[in-house]
């Protein structure tokens, strides 16, 4: 799974995901989220845009990220899922744990 780390600004940091979001993408997705761990940014957003596919496991990615960034001041959103990546958040009651946009 390709994943591209870019800024959105001076302040904000994207992580793009590619087409599949499961198991196969743990190290890939680790990898790029700790190579932010001087992450001097306010928010780091995880964009959905070209995932299509989404397992339990990618869940669990998400819940390390954020316990990863827990002691920095880094607010962590999703953005731009598909509407059964957005059921998968709201099944699992990831819209309590993130913000999603």
């Amino acid at each position: 799974m390709s994943i591209v780390v870019s800024n959105k600004s001076e302040n904000e940091i994207v992580l793009s995901l590619g087409e599949r979001f499961d198991f196969g993408a743990v190290e890939s997705f680790r990898k790029s989220y700790e190579s932010l761990k001087d992450l001097r940014r306010k928010t780091l957003y995880i964009d959905f845009r070209n995932t299509r596919y989404m397992d339990s496991s990618a869940l669990g990615m998400l819940i390390n990220a954020k316990n990863f960034f827990s002691s920095s001041d880094i607010k962590i959103k999703l953005i731009n899922a598909n509407d059964q990546i957005r059921k998968i958040f709201s099944i699992s009651r990831f819209d309590k744990k993130f913000d999603i946009e």
